[in-house]
């Protein structure tokens, strides 16, 4: 399974606890992003109205199907997770429950954010690693695009570290359960762009980066962040979420 990104949770009271700290109400939709062998969804669905279990390797038929026939209120779907078309599921999620695979766990929850707009909250679990890269403050070395989008849209919350050793097969770094609780739309695909291209080139300052991945001018940008009272000659790590969005403003991108 590790060819796919997935390592298995082996230890049932922390699968008992992730049910628990998703905080589910029974009028709930769910969306679980890698069900693997159902560990999980056999702890979510007798606690949702519906859920969504996205899962890419077939060879977990059998342990899924066990499942859903123990749970009619389950459906899987067979895909890539970058590729399902998550506006399509019915009905739309509201939360989204999963141990997340490792090799899809940044994009897949961006995805989530931009795609699901009736996602109030997420439950996930990730590498520490991204979990600290999706808390960062600004001004940190593991800020960046990520940190920014996610936090836009949503506060974002370590529940608890997770030592690897409760994994199957036993990975090469600890984890973390994250709490995402949504407070605002996420950006703009336009804004997200130009967040994505400020630290495409993180040692050179916003103005330089933002221009060489083809954005606005050199000049425009240091224009737009003097007139915010931001350093002209600021790196994107110097700026808060918040910035983005004005810098953005000021620029004319919505």
């Amino acid at each position: 399974m590790v060819r796919f990104g997935q390592n298995f949770l082996a230890d049932t009271n922390l699968l008992d606890a992730i049910a628990r700290d998703a905080d589910l109400d029974p009028r709930d939709v769910a969306l679980e992003v890698g069900g693997g062998e159902g560990a999980l969804s056999d702890r979510v669905a007798p606690r949702v109205a519906h859920l969504h279990v996205i899962e890419f390797d077939r060879r977990l038929a059998g342990e899924l199907g066990a499942i859903c026939a123990r749970h009619p209120n389950l459906s899987v779907v067979w895909g890539d997770a970058m590729r399902v078309d998550l506006e399509s599921l019915q009905p739309a999620p509201t939360v989204v429950v999963s141990n997340l695979p490792y090799s899809i766990a940044t994009p897949v929850l961006l995805r989530t954010v931009a795609e699901l707009p009736e996602v109030a909250a997420w439950t996930v679990m990730v590498q520490r690693e991204i979990a600290d890269r999706l808390r960062a403050r600004q001004g940190s070395r593991t800020y960046g695009a990520p940190s920014v989008l996610v936090q836009l849209a949503c506060d974002v919350e370590l529940v608890r570290t997770v030592n690897r050793a409760v994994f199957r097969p036993r990975p090469r770094v600890d984890s973390a359960l994250l709490r995402l609780t949504r407070r605002a739309p996420a950006p703009p695909p336009a804004v997200a762009r130009l967040v994505r291209a400020a630290f495409a080139h993180r040692r050179k300052p916003i103005a330089g980066s933002l221009e060489l991945a083809g954005g606005p001018s050199r000049s425009a940008v240091r224009a737009a962040l003097g007139d915010l009272g931001l350093d002209e000659g600021a790196r994107a790590e110097a700026l808060s979420p918040a910035d983005f969005v004005l810098v953005a403003e000021r620029l004319g991108i919505h």
